[in-house]
């Protein structure tokens, strides 16, 4: 009697999971112009340790390997000086004067600058959503992450900045 061997494994089922990541990207542009916002992310969370490597899992098969990413610090309490991602370290960094505090900038060797406007965690649903279609709009005037948050809030919900801990924190919506 004969036995066959084989080098191949038996298959098993993987159960799927969808990406946790909320995040609205402008459709890729053949125009070279840089834009002012490439899309919108809405983090669950401000921990950034936990937070970033979701994202860049996510954008670094589509966008090309991500090298570095930046912050302004003034609504994340910590910052981590590194993460990992897809086996490669991405360095992370804050600028305070420098970057918009409702933006991210995230930087690939091969693809470039990514800016995205960064809808904080606590806001609501219908908001984040407005938020995330106007930002990943590919027409419509270029506004700046500040300039979108400003204009949402103007709409009836606000937000401000806890003096004690520097964390945001939400005021009751305007009548």
């Amino acid at each position: 009697m004969m036995s066959a061997i084989t080098d191949h494994p038996a298959l098993r089922a993987v159960p799927f999971r969808a990406p946790t990541t909320r995040l609205a990207l402008k459709p890729v542009s053949p125009s070279p112009e840089r834009v002012e916002l490439d899309g919108a992310w809405w983090p669950r969370s401000r921990d950034l340790g936990h937070e970033l490597p979701a994202l860049a899992d996510v954008l670094d098969p589509l966008w090309g390997r991500i090298t570095r990413i930046a912050v302004n610090p003034r609504y994340w309490p910590v910052i981590p000086p590194r993460i990992f991602v897809n086996g490669h370290v991405v360095k992370v960094g804050w600028f305070t004067s420098e970057l918009d505090p409702h933006k991210i900038l995230l930087l690939s060797y091969t693809a470039g600058r990514w800016d995205l406007l960064v809808i904080p965690p606590e806001t609501s649903a219908p908001s984040a959503a407005r938020l995330m279609a106007a930002a990943s709009a590919s027409t419509g005037p270029q506004l700046t992450a500040t300039a979108l948050m400003t204009a949402e809030q103007a709409d009836g919900t606000s937000w401000s900045c806890d003096a004690g801990t520097g964390r945001p924190g939400r005021l009751a919506a305007a009548m």
